[in-house]
């Protein structure tokens, strides 16, 4: 008797194969998206530093107590906010500013911060101390 169709081997051999394609999918897509969330907080640190430095600092001769659009107007208002939409300066968002050595709204220097996902902290400083 000639018999067409699969053996239940071949197709639990055929599932596992489809499931480990599947996984592997999955796997590498989140890899890719977290690195592409981690490249967007490296332009903002990027972006907002080279505004601080060559633009804001240059012009006021001190830095910023805490950043805005409208401090820094010179640098996209998105890159203001991290890859989950949360403006820079509230508690939860994943870029940081902290101006140093503050008299009212003037500072002599700034930490910048984004908290990366699979690399380590970005940390940019003020080059003016």
């Amino acid at each position: 008797m000639n018999q067409r169709g699969f053996t239940v081997i071949e197709l639990l051999a055929l599932s596992v194969i489809l499931i480990l394609v599947g996984v592997t999918f999955w796997i590498q897509k989140n890899n890719l998206e977290t690195a592409a969330r981690d490249d967007k907080r490296k332009i903002s640190v990027n972006a907002l530093y080279y505004g601080l430095e060559e633009v804001y600092y240059p012009t006021n001769k001190y830095y910023p107590k805490s950043l805005s659009p409208t401090t820094l107007p010179s640098v996209d208002s998105k890159l203001f906010k991290d890859p989950n939409g949360v403006q820079i300066g509230k508690s939860e968002a994943d870029l940081r500013y902290e101006g140093k050595n503050c008299s009212g709204e003037a500072c002599k220097s700034y930490e910048l911060r984004a908290e990366l996902e699979n690399e380590a902290d970005v940390v940019k400083t003020s080059r003016n101390k």
